[in-house]
C-alpha cells in the first residue's frame, strides 16, 4: 500500500517529564546549566578580548571556540526551557529547518576549528622557531574563515536532503530537539540515498579532522617527551590536555548521537545522548581551559583585582568628594550670614 506525503506545517518535540514537577527540575537544571555554559565561554571571551597577554594565535582560537559553544548551546537549550514552561512542545516548520541547520553548522565548525588548534598546538611545540610565520595574523584568519565555510556547507548540504523528504508518519519528533536521526524516522520515503551521501561527506570531514588532530598529538607527545626540563614539560601539556580532553569530549558525544541506531519508540538513553552532545562540551570547555591554562587563570586573577581596586577607589573618592561638597555649602552658609549682619540698621 503506497504511503501518503503529508503536508507538516509543525513538529511536536519530546518533552522530559510529563508531570509538572519534573517539568520545573528540568527547566531549573537546564537554566544552571545554560548559564553556566554562557557566563564561562563569555569570561573567556571576555579575558581574550581585553587581556594584551591572551592575543596569540592560540587564544584567538580559544576566544572563537567559546563563541562557537555559546551558539551551539543557545540553539537548543532554551527553546526547551521554554517548552517545559509553557508545556506547549510545538515548533514550526521553518523553526525546526532552522534549528537543523544551526547544530550542523556550529558542531561541524567547532570540530573544524578543533583541527586548527591542534595544528597551532603542533607548530607551537614542533616547530616553535617557524610559529610566528606560519601562524600569522592573516593565516589563522583562513583558517577560522575555513572553519566556519565547512560549518555552512554542512548545514546547507544536511539540512535541504533531510527536509526534501516526504513525511508521512506522526510529527512528533523523539528528541527534544529537531535532529536528523529523529526526522528521518518520519519519513515516508525507503530510500535514503541522498541523506546517506550527505552523512557521508560529513562523516568524512569528521574522519578526516579525527585523524588530523591524532597525528598532530602523535608529533606532539613525541616531542614533549624528548623535552629534557620537567618544567618544559608540564608547560607543554597545561596547553595540550584541555584541548585534547575537549576534543575526546565533542567527537565521542556527538558520534553516538548520530552513529547509535534511533530506536522506534521515545527512550530516555536516546534524549540523554542529546542531552550530553549538545550541553555537555560547551559547559565542559570554558572549565577545562579555566583549571589548567595557567594564562587563562593569571589573566583572571588580575581583571579581578583591578575590579575591586577600582571599586574601592570608587567609594574612596565617592566619600572625599562628599566631604568637599559638605564643607563648600557650609562655607556658602557662612558667608550669606555675615553679609546679613552687615546689612545697615533701619
Amino acid at each position: 500500500m503506497a504511503k501518503v506525503s503529508m503536508s507538516i506545517t509543525e513538529f511536536v518535540l519530546m518533552g522530559f517529564s510529563d508531570s509538572r514537577e519534573g517539568q520545573v527540575l528540568h527547566v531549573i537544571l537546564f537554566l544552571f546549566i545554560y548559564l553556566a555554559a554562557l557566563v564561562g565561554n563569555l569570561l573567556i571571551v571576555l579575558l581574550t578580548t581585553l587581556d594584551q597577554h591572551l592575543h596569540s594565535p592560540m587564544h584567538f582560537f580559544l576566544k572563537t571556540l567559546s563563541l562557537l559553544d555559546v551558539c551551539f548551546i543557545s540553539v537548543t537549550v532554551p527553546k526547551a526551557i521554554i517548552q517545559s514552561l509553557t508545556q506547549n512542545s510545538s515548533i514550526s516548520f521553518l523553526g525546526c529547518v532552522a534549528q537543523v541547520f544551526l547544530v550542523v553548522l556550529f558542531a561541524c565548525a567547532e570540530l573544524t576549528l578543533l583541527t586548527v588548534m591542534s595544528y597551532d598546538r603542533y607548530v607551537a611545540i614542533c616547530r616553535p622557531l617557524h610559529y610566528q610565520v606560519v601562524m600569522k595574523k592573516a593565516a589563522c584568519e583562513q583558517m577560522l574563515a575555513a572553519s566556519w565555510l565547512s560549518g555552512i556547507a554542512s548545514g546547507l548540504l544536511n539540512t535541504s536532503v533531510t527536509f526534501s523528504l516526504p513525511f508521512c508518519r506522526s510529527n512528533f519528533v523523539h528528541q527534544f530537539f529537531c535532529e536528523i536521526p529523529s526526522l528521518l524516522k518520519l519519513s515516508c520515503s525507503e530510500k535514503f540515498v541522498a541523506e546517506i551521501g550527505a552523512i557521508i561527506v560529513t562523516t568524512s570531514l569528521g574522519i578526516v579532522c579525527f585523524i588530523s588532530i591524532l597525528v598532530s598529538y602523535i608529533h606532539i607527545f613525541s616531542t614533549v617527551m624528548s623535552i629534557p626540563s620537567v618544567k618544559g614539560r608540564s608547560k607543554a601539556f597545561s596547553t595540550c590536555i584541555p584541548h585534547l580532553v575537549v576534543v575526546t569530549v565533542f567527537l565521542n558525544t556527538g558520534s553516538i548521537a548520530y552513529l547509535k541506531p534511533v530506536s522506534e519508540s521515545p527512550s530516555v538513553s536516546d534524549l540523554m545522548v542529546s542531552v550530553f552532545y549538545t550541553m555537555v562540551p560547551p559547559t565542559l570547555n570554558p572549565i577545562i581551559y579555566s583549571l589548567k591554562n595557567q594564562d587563562i587563570k593569571a589573566a583572571f586573577w588580575k581583571m579581578l583585582r583591578k575590579t575591586i581596586f577600582k571599586y574601592n577607589d570608587g567609594n574612596k573618592n565617592s566619600n572625599n568628594n562628599k566631604g568637599i561638597d559638605t564643607s563648600f555649602n557650609s562655607d556658602k552658609h557662612e558667608v550669606k550670614l555675615v553679609n546679613c549682619n552687615r546689612l545697615p540698621a533701619i
